[in-house]
């Protein structure tokens, strides 16, 4: 198929509900590494990194040689029978874990399923059912997903009974009027009141990013987890962390992102990285959480042969190649030279984030920190037309998103800032002339 016909084809044949970042499509007809190729055969660095997925690089030789291996093996039994690269990788899950409490896995094909996995344990768990979620969040596309997601956009249809939102520290837009650390992080001690006035009393648990991807990278001070852990646990609930964005070692010398908050949770759950492109969904807890899971379910797709032969060698990978510390040393020298571009550029109202999980916030003006989001989806075109991709959020959509593979180089650094420099420079002038 062309270029064109491909579009054609998506605007035909698939949901409206499908978005692209781009008013003119970008069609990818391969990628190698940090690097993609469109239909026209552009290259572009890709600095999102498949929506926070490819976490070591596009068809990484080492991770496809075992998934061809095994494609020749076994390629598919449902979770009605054991296979052994289920188990391994369950088992090396289990020995990163935080204190290496959690240890049983059940594996499913997205993260939208290993939260609606994550919520059934809390319940059968704690015997109580309500949920405290996060405002700005992001949770996945099901029903009960949506719910729990804290972002109209991002919610279609009616939500389910049983969940509330709670304030999350965006500092730089307290919804408290606060100023951080004057505060005493009034957000976090709002789960006690939120919890006794909107619910029984009696929860099932909290769900929470660390670091809040949809939302644009929203980063809670160091106080924020450990204060809602001990107010939820105060109320009988249990804490399931969402790392399907922040984990496996993408911000910086932790396997898990609420590890940076030290915090150990009863759930994690994962998706998205953890496969390098390939679906997958985990939700793993403490042993007494899921054995509370009792009666017959299984995922026909998750935990198949392949799938969990391929997260195992990116695990395996990361170990051998020491991806935490890259995540942490490459990512303070990103973070330094983005620094460096908020100071150059009055449209960048804050940098925010961990590792290689990086976030600027744009506004029309630092006082009034009015949203930029046109300025935010011209910066990507101009990003784009300079062989750059990066992503958006943002409940506002004005949120640049920066992920790249985890294995990235100073050079591959250097290479992005130049473009970003540039676009945020065309955003600026263009700007400047509507005026």
């Amino acid at each position: 198929m062309t270029k064109e016909e491909i579009i054609l084809a998506n605007k035909e044949f698939l949901f409206p509900a499908v978005f692209h970042y781009y008013k003119d499509p970008l069609v990818i007809a391969r990628a190698k590494n940090q690097y993609v190729w469109d239909a026209d055969g552009n290259q572009y660095l890709d600095f999102f990194g498949g929506i926070v997925t490819v976490s070591v690089g596009h068809c990484n030789d080492q991770v496809n040689a075992k998934v061809h291996q095994q494609l020749d093996t076994l390629q598919h039994v449902s979770t009605v029978f054991a296979n052994e690269p289920q188990a391994a990788l369950a088992k090396k899950i289990a020995s990163i874990t935080p204190g290496r409490r959690l240890t049983k896995s059940f594996f499913t094909n997205s993260g939208t399923e290993a939260n609606e996995t994550a919520i059934l344990a809390a319940r059968c768990y704690t015997g109580n059912t309500e949920i405290v979620a996060l405002r700005h969040s992001y949770h996945g596309r099901s029903s009960m997903a949506m719910t729990l997601s804290g972002q109209g956009g991002w919610r279609l249809g009616p939500a389910q009974a049983g969940v509330v939102h709670a304030h999350n520290a965006y500092c730089y837009r307290c919804p408290l009027g606060l100023t951080y650390p004057s505060c005493e992080v009034k957000c976090a001690q709002d789960m006690e009141d939120l919890i006794r006035t909107t619910t029984s009393g009696r929860i099932a648990g909290f769900i929470g990013e660390p670091i809040q991807g949809v939302g644009g990278f929203i980063t809670p001070p160091k106080e924020y987890f450990p204060i809602v852990e001990k107010i939820v646990r105060s109320h009988g609930g249990i804490f399931i962390s969402d790392e399907v964005q922040t984990g496996w070692g993408r911000t910086g010398g932790k396997w898990f992102g609420i590890e940076q908050w030290g915090v150990q949770p009863d759930i994690i759950t994962g998706a998205k990285g953890l496969g390098n492109g390939s679906p997958i969904g985990l939700t793993v807890a403490r042993p007494e959480v899921a054995d509370s899971v009792k009666g017959l379910t299984i995922s026909t797709f998750g935990g198949n042969p392949v799938t969990t032969t391929q997260a195992k060698a990116v695990i395996d990978l990361i170990e051998e190649q020491n991806l935490l510390a890259n995540c942490t040393e490459t990512g303070q020298y990103l973070r330094g030279l983005l620094e460096e571009i908020q100071d150059k550029h009055e449209i960048v109202g804050e940098i925010r984030g961990m590792g290689l999980i990086q976030g600027l916030e744009l506004v029309e003006d630092r006082q009034s920190k009015t949203p930029a989001t046109a300025q935010a989806a011209m910066a990507m075109d101009v990003a784009r037309q300079h062989g750059l991709i990066i992503g958006k959020g943002g409940t506002f959509g004005n949120v640049l998103r920066v992920t790249p593979p985890m294995n990235i180089g100073r050079a591959d650094v250097d290479q992005f800032i130049e473009v970003l420099d540039k676009a945020l420079a065309s955003v600026g002038a263009m700007a400047g002339a509507a005026r």
